[in-house]
């Protein structure tokens, strides 16, 4: 029943932030991005140290490797045999290189161990080329770790106790870049990628941006804006669900940055398919206020069969020849709720099959079967999508 009402407040706050006269508008950063002006993917491996005897054990053979060919690089020869040491881990670090990051930035960075250490807590990253997928290093890093958990121990196997995952941790601002992203910067001439592909979504966009950015005619009184000449070449143009091609005008030909700012923060009214999110694990259950419903009845019940075993022990009579044995007892019954009628007329919404489901007492699981079903009907406009 708690699960219910977490439910019915979610949908009423998802149809409470909506109405039918304010259109569903978003600004264009949010729903898309310059072809080629991307984040990237850095990895790399290292070696934390100063750990406190909670590193790699003896069989993590490549720990003690990579420490042994650090040291001779600073000119001392050891046998990676002979080295006992557990206050050190190797560790595989991750970042992310935002575009345009110039030399000198800084940037997070991820540490997790790849050994048998228990705990990375206390650590110091040694220096780590952070490479990309050409090969090339474009962060080194270094620092201390912070970690999110904790191991507690008792002595001679006595009573343990772990929070969260010791062994993994952040550097704050612990790369630095070496090297230029390798960003495209926008030209007179770019991409837009819409990070949800919609023919409806790409034909607004184009055709807002050809509206705000039209070139000047005629002047019109009171500020207004010009219309656009008929044989002015578009701004925008949509080549596809997922693309639209965008001139940069001439009036902002040496301001492109000024161009792609002002773009941004236009807003448009995106286009998205309806869907239906279900996760049948937790019993989570996301639909939106435009869904809409065929002319359906629904009669839901519940039939419930419960098994019960006895074990009961056979006794013979005093000095008879039997044996005393275990005999099973087993009982079955079978209970069947009436079924509820639910009828929803043409035209409802999902607000009305909510309250109705809510009416005849429905849990979260059962309201995801009777949605499979209605959906299997074809009484249900919207694409169900299972976590």
């Amino acid at each position: 029943m708690r699960k219910l009402c977490t439910l019915i407040l979610v949908f009423t706050a998802l149809l409470a932030g909506q109405t039918e006269t304010r259109p569903n508008e978003t600004r264009l950063k949010e729903i898309a991005s310059l072809e080629g002006v991307r984040d990237n993917q850095l990895i790399g491996f290292g070696l934390v140290v100063g750990l406190n005897r909670t590193g790699d054990k003896q069989q993590t053979v490549f720990s003690f490797q990579t420490l042994t060919n650090m040291l001779r690089r600073m000119g001392i020869v050891v046998d990676p045999t002979t080295i006992q040491v557990r206050n050190m881990a190797a560790v595989m670090v991750t970042a992310t290189l935002p575009p345009f990051a110039q030399p000198g930035t800084h940037i997070d960075v991820t540490a997790a161990a790849i050994g048998d250490a228990t705990s990375l807590q206390g650590g110091l990253l040694v220096l780590t080329a952070l490479k990309a997928a050409d090969g090339e290093t474009y962060a080194v890093a270094q620092g201390s770790l912070l970690i999110g958990g904790f191991t507690a121990a008792g002595g001679r196997g006595g009573t343990s106790q772990t929070v969260n995952h010791p062994t993994a941790g952040r550097v704050p601002a612990g790369a630095i870049v070496e090297k230029a992203a390798p960003s495209v910067e926008p030209t007179s001439k770019f991409n837009l990628q819409l990070r949800q592909a919609d023919f409806t979504t790409a034909a607004r966009v184009a055709e807002l941006l050809n509206k705000h950015f039209a070139a000047p005619d005629v002047a019109k009184p009171d500020g207004a804006k010009p219309d656009a000449p008929k044989d002015a070449a578009p701004v925008a143009h949509a080549e596809s669900s997922a693309v639209v091609s965008v001139n940069i005008p001439e009036t902002y030909a040496s301001r492109t940055v000024e161009f792609v700012a002002e773009m941004e923060n236009l807003t448009v009214e995106a286009g998205r398919p309806e869907k239906i999110i279900i996760n049948e694990r937790t019993g989570t259950l996301v639909l939106g206020k435009e869904v809409r419903i065929s002319p359906v009845a629904i009669l839901h019940g519940a039939l419930t069969v419960e098994v019960r075993t006895t074990l009961e022990v056979s006794q013979p009579a005093p000095n008879s020849q039997g044996q005393t044995v275990v005999v099973p007892q087993t009982k079955v019954d079978a209970k069947e709720e009436k079924a509820k009628n639910v009828i929803l007329e043409k035209g409802a919404t999902v607000e009305e099959l909510v309250r109705a489901l809510q009416a005849i007492g429905s849990t979260p699981r059962d309201i995801i079967a009777i949605l499979e079903n209605m959906r299997a009907a074809g009484a249900l406009d919207a694409e169900i999508e299972v976590l």
